[in-house]
């Protein structure tokens, strides 16, 4: 071996002393609170939310049941507004088909051309028309909104 080869070399060794030991051991969490401090903080929490709760359950309770009343109230009067209106609305339609027909000779309103739609029926009764003859004399922006409204509950 020549001279050169033979430099001096430092070698990695351990620290005077040896490594320090490898932790491997669970260390636990640092504990704030015992098991029993936190049970009762949650029954505590608990019964102050049971508490609220129920008064709030009260208050829409109270509420629910007298809105229910003023519809029941209400409500035979909305169902003769509607009735009402419908059969003005009835009444309008027969002008309208009386304005629009008066030129036509032998027609008579409520008839097809003088004779009777529907036979069996007595003459007095109330026959319902169908939802396009309803609306037969109205625009059809109006048509459109109530063939597709949506009924809330």
């Amino acid at each position: 071996m020549s001279e050169a080869c033979q430099i001096a070399r430092k070698q990695d060794l351990p620290p005077p002393g040896g490594y320090k030991p490898i932790p491997y051991l669970r260390l636990p969490a640092k504990q704030y609170f015992s098991g029993y401090t936190i049970f009762g903080i949650y029954i505590g929490v608990t019964a102050v939310a049971a508490y609220l709760y129920n008064i709030t359950a009260k208050k829409i309770k109270k509420n629910e049941i007298e809105m229910r009343s003023a519809k029941m109230a209400i409500y035979p009067m909305l169902l003769a507004e509607r009735d009402r209106e419908y059969l003005k609305q009835l009444r309008r339609n027969r002008d309208a088909e009386s304005e629009l027909m008066r030129d036509v000779p032998g027609w008579e309103v409520g008839t097809y051309y003088g004779e009777r739609v529907y036979k069996q029926v007595p003459a007095d009764t109330l026959v319902e028309p169908i939802f396009h003859e309803y609306y037969a004399h109205s625009s059809p922006t109006e048509w459109y909104k109530r063939a597709h409204h949506k009924f809330r509950c």
